[in-house]
């Protein structure tokens, strides 16, 4: 089994030295996700800082009435920087990490991921660089909430939906309302503007996304 596991971050974590791999390999433990289910919940304690090895993870916030704030997407050689960072100061979790896709993830024990950072200068660049990527994805987000109209809203939500899973959203109009803390119509009607406009085609069961960087 430690075969194994240092085999997948071998692959998905190429710049990680050699050392390095082979004690996450000997200390952390594979688990599996099924669509939908969550590895990360809002007040939990991190024991883990959770590196993502196969399928994709929605990092989000949730309000009292359920409604849930797209942070961030993790794919296959992502580390949740939230998790790294609660499991360093010993702090509940502010988010939820949700499985898209069935999904596999590496879990580190905390008691190891402060010392890497001292002890390998790949981790400590990893970390760093983690930081970077989500704190820019979360101003991109700020900025779209703040800044910018519904449709470009959807415009870039449907931009970062194409990036890490495809041109087809297989969403329903419902759904990306909920995202957008809109109305199921308000959406559809825009939806309907982009399609005639040829930035994407309604179908029944999903949306197919032609060409959105021309709107």
């Amino acid at each position: 089994m430690e075969q194994d596991t240092k085999a997948v971050i071998q692959q998905k974590f190429r710049h990680l030295e050699d050392a390095l791999v082979t004690e996450i390999s000997q200390e952390s433990t594979i688990r599996q996700l099924a669509e939908g289910e969550n590895v990360l919940q809002t007040g939990q304690f991190i024991r883990s800082t959770i590196l993502v090895s196969d399928g994709l993870l929605k990092v989000y916030r949730e309000d009292e009435e359920g409604n849930e704030f797209l942070m961030y997407y993790l794919q296959p050689g992502d580390a949740c920087a939230l998790s790294i960072m609660c499991t360093v100061r010993n702090d509940q979790s502010g988010i939820k990490a949700r499985a898209v896709i069935p999904s596999e993830v590496i879990l580190v024990p905390a008691h190891l991921t402060e010392n890497w950072l001292s002890k390998y200068k790949t981790w400590n660049h990893f970390v760093i660089s983690s930081y970077r990527q989500r704190f820019e994805e979360l101003l991109q987000t700020l900025d779209s909430v703040a800044f910018k109209a519904l449709d470009e809203r959807l415009l870039f939500y449907l931009k970062r939906y194409q990036q890490v899973q495809g041109h087809e959203v297989k969403l329903s109009h419902q759904q990306i309302a909920d995202e957008l803390n809109s109305s199921r119509e308000v959406i559809s009607r825009l939806l309907k503007k982009l399609e005639q406009r040829g930035a994407l085609q309604l179908h029944r069961n999903y949306i197919e996304i032609i060409d959105l960087d021309s709107n």
